[in-house]
């Protein structure tokens, strides 16, 4: 008979057992959940990238490549997890561009992680070891750009359309990327000069056409048309445009009240009330030389009613109604008048001026409502989106984004680098070697980072259908050659200067999508457990 087993006696102060394996499990857990985020958008990068579908609750549908939206669409429920959505979020506000890019190397760090914390290196280690890496990688980054300045459109137009080459209007990037250089560039103000708000751009997307229909328009566009009711007008020179607020319509009570009317002679009475309640507001707009009204949408009643549009036409002022609020700020700076918030206030110094205020009608039986020649235009500049379909319409709103926010960088920081995953391999080689000068942990650590930011080119093959393992070996080579501008010819399938290519991207959008993955990657270490409070 085997004897029990002999209890060791434990003294009660040596008995402190500490549960690492709930704390190690979590982490883990984070790690693996912000992963399966990367690998969701991996597929999605670069030009030959694919682009997913998102169907919502809805039942509405938006085909993108753009890993912000697609993110931004996901119903993430897993915290840490969320966190990824966050950070494509961010680099969305700061770059613009390089949401998808951020995402994976974020999720390229986490792999590496994984692996280290398995082999027991202590995640404080790791968490300060990638703050150094990130901030040497922002060094050789900058070391690598080169300067351009805003009059060199050729430049511009070059980062603009490799941006939108990855997207899915990306065969009309000849026509975009011009559009989108040239609508920054007017709306930069020569003042403050660092500074664009790319509100100043406003995007009117109309059904109808196709994209290469779309234009920049010198003025203001709305996708509405005139009224025409009782034979308004459609055109109208030397146009004194007023923007108000108030309805031009019967007061109403100001509570819900009925009136009960007895007779036809009170019944007539309040219909001449009306008529010249109306009549009075409209001549006195009229006597102020107004003659074109855009009319704020009301929601508490009419902002205009059948009777006031019939004397407005008869007093040849030419009517947009349903202006929304929003664009209101908008129309009011290019204008270069102030909305009339009451009739009271309508005065002919607060109207703005333009040559030409006309209804254009499109090919395909749309219409538009154009202002143009605009004296003493604002800062600001409109580009008609045309679309046949609203799938392709919203896309491309997207990706005439995304080349607004590339200038929009170069704006700001005035550094082009190149792209194909040459800084990436770049990177990687220079931090290799910077590691190898270290000692301890640290070396081993920012080894391994650099091994994961190979990933950007490795996808970038993967996803045009070539060799990956035989790509990246070959742009090692070169970079070892000291080819700093070999990158991945996604068009031929081979390595090529990428500058000769065309295909560069400003510093903003690689030092941002570094410092971002690295930051969130080490919040996300830094977790030890999740507790939930109800």
């Amino acid at each position: 008979m085997a004897s029990p087993a002999v209890q060791p006696h434990r003294s009660s102060k040596t008995e402190s057992y500490v549960d690492n394996k709930r704390k190690d499990d979590i982490r883990q857990a984070n790690i693996i959940s912000a992963r399966s985020i990367a690998d969701a958008v991996r597929t999605s990068l670069g030009p030959k990238g694919m682009d997913k579908m998102i169907s919502t609750a809805s039942g509405e549908v938006i085909i993108t490549n753009d890993g912000a939206t697609i993110l931004n669409k996901m119903e993430v429920l897993q915290p840490a997890a969320k966190m990824l959505v966050e950070l494509s979020k961010s680099q969305d506000i700061v770059a613009g561009d390089g949401t998808t890019t951020v995402v994976v190397i974020a999720g390229a760090l986490l792999k590496q992680c994984l692996i280290l914390l398995n082999n027991g290196i202590h995640p404080t280690v790791i968490s300060d070891s990638l703050h150094k890496a990130s901030t040497k990688a922002v060094d050789i980054l900058t070391a690598m750009a080169f300067p351009v300045e805003l009059t060199d459109r050729d430049s511009l137009v070059k980062s603009a359309s490799t941006s939108l080459n990855s997207k899915v209007v990306s065969q009309y990037s000849k026509l975009l990327a011009p559009l989108a250089v040239d609508a920054v560039l007017s709306v930069i103000d020569p003042v403050k000069p660092e500074l664009v708000d790319l509100r100043d751009v406003r995007i009117v997307k109309k059904l109808g056409g196709t994209v290469d229909d779309t234009e920049l328009v010198n003025g203001l566009v709305f996708d509405k048309k005139v009224s025409h009711s009782s034979g308004g007008l459609t055109r109208v020179e030397n146009a004194k445009v007023g923007v108000i607020q108030f309805q031009i319509s019967p007061p109403k009570t100001d509570i819900e009240q009925s009136i009960v009317v007895s007779d036809y002679t009170q019944m007539d009475r309040i219909l001449k009330e009306e008529r010249n309640y109306i009549l009075g507001m409209i001549k006195k707009i009229k006597a102020t030389g107004c003659n074109v009204l855009l009319i704020q949408k009301s929601i508490l009643r009419d902002a205009v009613t059948d009777l006031s549009l019939h004397y407005l036409a008869k007093a040849k002022i030419l009517v947009v109604k349903d202006v929304e609020r929003d664009d209101i700020e908008f129309i009011t700076k290019t204008l270069n008048c102030l909305p009339i918030a009451n009739i009271e206030h309508f005065r002919e110094e607060k109207l703005g001026r333009a040559d030409c205020v006309e209804e254009v009608s499109l090919g395909d039986g749309g219409k538009i409502v154009k202002i143009s020649g605009i004296k003493d235009m604002g800062r600001t500049t409109t580009v008609l989106v045309r679309g046949s379909n609203q799938l392709v319409l919203d896309e491309a709103e997207r990706s005439l984004h995304d080349a607004l926010c590339v200038i929009r960088c170069l704006v700001n920081k005035k550094f082009l680098i190149a792209g194909g995953g040459a800084p990436e391999i770049e990177l990687s080689r220079q931090l290799g070697a910077w590691a190898k000068v270290l000692q301890g942990m640290e070396s081993y650590c920012i080894r391994s980072f650099a091994e994961a930011l190979e990933v950007i080119p490795y996808t970038l093959a993967e996803n045009a259908g070539l060799n990956p393992l035989a790509i990246v070996t070959e742009l090692r080579n070169r970079h070892a050659q000291g080819e700093i501008n070999a990158g991945i010819n996604v068009r031929k399938g081979q390595i090529t200067n990428i500058l000769e290519e065309n295909v560069i991207q400003p510093l903003l959008v690689s030092t941002s999508a570094i410092t971002l993955a690295t930051e969130c990657v080490r919040m996300i270490l830094k977790i030890d457990d999740i507790v939930t409070v109800r």
